[in-house]
């Protein structure tokens, strides 16, 4: 019995700490210019959209999967909420916001102004991570 409310109690303890630091993980402060930022890059575009799909998968299917459901090989070692790019909350973001974010980084998420150097690169980036919505 001892044992049973033993992990009773440290699965409580667990299940406290993994939302408490979810919810510390999941505010991210974007400045007012890039929520409002418009991208430049035609979405529509085929050819621009395999573009943003190669960069994706180049960069970013490691710790985000190949769907974004935040299931890469690397993902278990990151620390952290990786996201769901399907979701509502996720789609819900401003172009401009997941621009800043893919661009500036925070914690186990790098800088991608390096890596993807070019800004209209990562604004393809972007129109790929909308065909993932569900």
């Amino acid at each position: 019995m001892k044992n049973v409310k033993l992990i009773a109690l440290m699965s409580i303890a667990s299940f406290l700490f993994a939302s408490f630091t979810v919810l510390i993980q999941a505010k991210w402060d974007v400045p007012a210019k890039y929520k409002s930022m418009k991208n430049p890059t035609d979405a529509t575009d085929k050819e621009s959209a395999a573009e943003g799909k190669a960069l994706f998968a180049k960069h970013c299917t490691s710790c985000h999967g190949k769907k974004g459901l935040g299931d890469g090989s690397k993902a278990p070692e990151l620390k952290g909420d990786l996201g769901d790019f399907t979701s509502a909350v996720f789609q819900k973001q401003t172009d401009g916001e997941l621009f800043y974010k893919m661009s500036e980084g925070r914690d186990d998420m790098p800088s991608f102004k390096k890596k993807i150097a070019e800004d209209e690169d990562r604004w393809l980036v972007i129109n790929y991570l909308r065909t993932l919505k569900k």
